[in-house]
This record gives C-alpha cells, sequence and structure tokens, in this order.
C-alpha cells in the first residue's frame, strides 16, 4: 500500500441540490442536501482512500462543532487526520455549496484558509514516510514545513501541487513540485500561460485540466493529452479533487505521468456522474 500526504485545507461543506437559483432576497427548495469534509486537499485525501491509498491529511482542525463534523466524516472514509491546530478553537471554514440539478454545476461562497493562520506541524518526523505529498497552496505555513522535511528525507518523495487559482506562496512551490497540477484557469503572473509559467518557474512535469475536455500533460520525456470519458454530468463539486486524488494515487504507485492522468481523468467522471459529495466513492471501492 501506498502512503500519501495531502497537505493543506479542510473545510466543512454544507451542500444544497436545487432546481433553480435564488435571487435577491429570495428562498429555494432544496431536492438535496448533504455535509461532508471539503476543501481541495480533502477532498483529494478521501478520493486517495478510496482507491485503496493509506492517506494522511496534514490540516488544520480544531477542536469546534465544524471541526468535529469535518473530522468525523475523514475518519469515516479512510483518512488519517494530523491536525496542526488540534487543541485550540481553530476557525474552520463552513462552505456554502448549490449544486444546480439541471446541469450539475456548482456554485461556492467559502472563507477558505483566510480566516487565521494555521500554524507549521511539530511532528513531521513521526508520521509515516510518503511515497508522494500533495499541496494544495493554503496554509502557506504548513506547506513550508512539509517542503522543508521531505528535502531532508534519505529519499525524497515526489511532490503533487495542487494549483487551481494563483495565489503568492506558489512562487516557492511550484520550483518544488514535480508535478504541478494545474486548472485551465491558472496563471502565472508574467507569463502567456498557466504550463509556461509554472515550467518557467520549475516545475519538473505540468498537468492542464480542461474540464470535460482532453488533459493535457507536459513532461520529461515529451507531452501529449488523454482524454475524459463522456458521461452524464450529475455534480461537478470536488472534481478537481478526485481527479488530484486518483494522480497522487497513481503516481505514487509507481505509473507514468499519461497513464496516471488516465486514471485520475477515469475517476473525476465518476465523480461526476454521481449527486452527492461520497456516494460515488462507493463505485471507486467497488
Amino acid at each position: 500500500m501506498s502512503t500519501c500526504w495531502f497537505v493543506g485545507l479542510t473545510t466543512l461543506d454544507v451542500v444544497h441540490r436545487a432546481t433553480a437559483r435564488p435571487g435577491s432576497d429570495e428562498k429555494v427548495t432544496a431536492v438535496r442536501q448533504d455535509v461532508a469534509a471539503g476543501g481541495p486537499a480533502a477532498n483529494a485525501a478521501v478520493t486517495a482512500a478510496a482507491l485503496g491509498v493509506r492517506a494522511v491529511l496534514i490540516t488544520a482542525l480544531g477542536d469546534g462543532p465544524v471541526a468535529m463534523a469535518a473530522r468525523s466524516d475523514l475518519a469515516a472514509h479512510g483518512v488519517e487526520v494530523q491536525d496542526v491546530a488540534a487543541g485550540s478553537d481553530f476557525p474552520l471554514a463552513v462552505s456554502a455549496v448549490l449544486v444546480d440539478d439541471a446541469t450539475g454545476e456548482r456554485s461556492v461562497v467559502s472563507a477558505d484558509a483566510a480566516l487565521a493562520d494555521a500554524p507549521a506541524p511539530s511532528n513531521l518526523p513521526q508520521l509515516p514516510t510518503p511515497d508522494l505529498v500533495l499541496l494544495d497552496g493554503h496554509h502557506p505555513a504548513i506547506a513550508r514545513a512539509v517542503v522543508e522535511h521531505v528535502g531532508t528525507l534519505d529519499r525524497r518523495p515526489p511532490v503533487l501541487l495542487d494549483a487551481g487559482r494563483w495565489r503568492e506562496v506558489f512562487a516557492e512551490l511550484i520550483p518544488a513540485a514535480d508535478v504541478a497540477a494545474l486548472s485551465a484557469d491558472f496563471s502565472v503572473p508574467g507569463h502567456d500561460d498557466g504550463a509556461s509559467g509554472a515550467r518557467a518557474l520549475g516545475a519538473g512535469a505540468v498537468v492542464v485540466t480542461h474540464g470535460g475536455d482532453p488533459v493535457e500533460w507536459f513532461g520529461a520525456d515529451g507531452s501529449g493529452t488523454v482524454d475524459v470519458p463522456e458521461v452524464e454530468v450529475r455534480d461537478t463539486l470536488g472534481a478537481g479533487d478526485a481527479f488530484h486524488g486518483a494522480l497522487a494515487a497513481a503516481l505514487a504507485g509507481g505509473a507514468a505521468l499519461s497513464e496516471a492522468c488516465a486514471q485520475a481523468a477515469r475517476v473525476a467522471s465518476t465523480r461526476v456522474a454521481h449527486d452527492g459529495p461520497r456516494a460515488w466513492l462507493a463505485e471507486l471501492r467497488g
């Protein structure tokens, strides 16, 4: 079994599915609701755990009631949580999510990691040695500490960076990334596009996702595209996180970049074909 560290954000997602979006000063009745842990690193960890990876999530939760709900969901899905804010009243963000019942498209309002600065972890040497590390760029102190730590290991694990939108810390993290996985909208200041900017900053390889369109990859041995399986889209919430979790699992297991992208695309397509944040995982385990 591979071991992967997932480093970054956890939120609590409150998800409503509705047939219409409310207007100003208007209420609508949901046809479905779910509550689950969210955030790029957390969702990627849940996906990887469902794929048989030992998933260690290094994040900030704290001891409040919101954190208790998120922690319970993560434990139920096989994720080992290392909480740098344990014993504190760290203000974990709650994400309000609306999923359009007709299209599966999601809208999200969240504070992400903006409510408080998470401290750096102090127990990294005591954690199981990772075969791969995923960083999502949230909680910079945690990310910096992890990058520094893995650089001291006898065998440095590959680092996968989830870069959905530019944050200042990415100027430090992209040079440490063996693979930078970018959204199509990601851009690096001063560069024409995200892929060329990430490579200019020193990323070893780059993957670019385009929703349902082919995934682009650029590696040391060349470049190419991978088709995304066509499915009826029911729910796009966490689709990118599912892709990154599956990409981490495949790379940790020794897959070449092109094959890892193909595996991740299949998993992300499975995710969007199901309603709700967790029901789809049964198909991975089955």
